[in-house]
Order: C-alpha cells, then sequence, then structure tokens
C-alpha cells in the first residue's frame, strides 16, 4: 500500500476511532444503506461487520457482494468543513466460517465486546470485506485516492 504518511494517519485515526460505518449494497433496483458496527485491520486491508441473516443487507450481499462503506468524523457542526474527514471504502464483502470466522470474531469483539450476544448468536452472519480502494476527503473537498493490491 503506498498511502503518504500524512494520509495514512488520518485514515488509521478514522478507522480506529469510529466504531459505525454506512454500509451501502445493491438492492436490485437502488442503492441500500444500513449503519453497522465495523471493526477494521490494522493493515487497512480487511473490515469486519456482522448482521442478522433475515435482513435486508444480507440478502443484498447474497446477489451482489460489493459493498461502498462510509466512516466519518463529523460533529455536524460548521467546523466540520474545515476538520471533517470521511474514508469510502470499497470492497468484496463475504460471509466467513470456520478458522476464517473465528480470527474475524477475535477482530471484531476486541472493538465491540458489549456485541458478543449478538454476533455470536447462530442467526448473526460474520463478514469480511476486502478493501480493494480506499477515497479519503478531507478539508470538504480535498479528495485522495489509494489502490489496494491484494
Amino acid at each position: 500500500m503506498n498511502i503518504p504518511a500524512e494520509h495514512l494517519s488520518t485514515l488509521e485515526e478514522l478507522c480506529r476511532s469510529q466504531p459505525l460505518a454506512a454500509l451501502a449494497t445493491d438492492a436490485v433496483s437502488h442503492p441500500y444503506v444500513s449503519l453497522v458496527a465495523v471493526a477494521v485491520t490494522d493493515d487497512l486491508r480487511h473490515l469486519y461487520f456482522a448482521t442478522p441473516r433475515a435482513t435486508r443487507k444480507w440478502s443484498n450481499l447474497a446477489r451482489n457482494p460489493q459493498v461502498s462503506l462510509l466512516l466519518d468524523n463529523r460533529s455536524n457542526q460548521v467546523s466540520d468543513f474545515r476538520r471533517a474527514a470521511a474514508a469510502t471504502l470499497l470492497g468484496t464483502a463475504q460471509e466467513i466460517d470456520g478458522s476464517a470466522r473465528e480470527e474475524g470474531m477475535r477482530i471484531y469483539l476486541s472493538r465491540h465486546p458489549h456485541l458478543a450476544d449478538f454476533v455470536t448468536s447462530p442467526s448473526c452472519a460474520l463478514f469480511r470485506v476486502q478493501i480493494g480502494r480506499i477515497y479519503l476527503v478531507t478539508r470538504f473537498q480535498n479528495v485522495m485516492e489509494f489502490h489496494l493490491t491484494p
């Protein structure tokens, strides 16, 4: 990953400080956005989130695994126009099981221990997103694009 240190620091801070992200999935005739609790790996290559299988987002992901997630640090104040940062992560989501689920569960629960009952429920799916591209926006209009190679 070839991200300048200044931007890498901003991305890492967003991923560490923001427990929630807006997840956009494909609902066939329109996009569908959901709020999800997330955990991002230190290398910024993977993101984990959980959802019950009886949800629209799970159905959407079963049809099309391509996702977009937005993490941001806005405070809904005028100062956001100068200070807020947002990262759009594009990638492919996959429901994981076996040893991948165990590893994902460790990462997810280290970030969200209060969601242990939720994520360990038999009806809950754990997804890993392979992040392929990141768009970082700062100062409301400075946009940087980063491609992550597998």
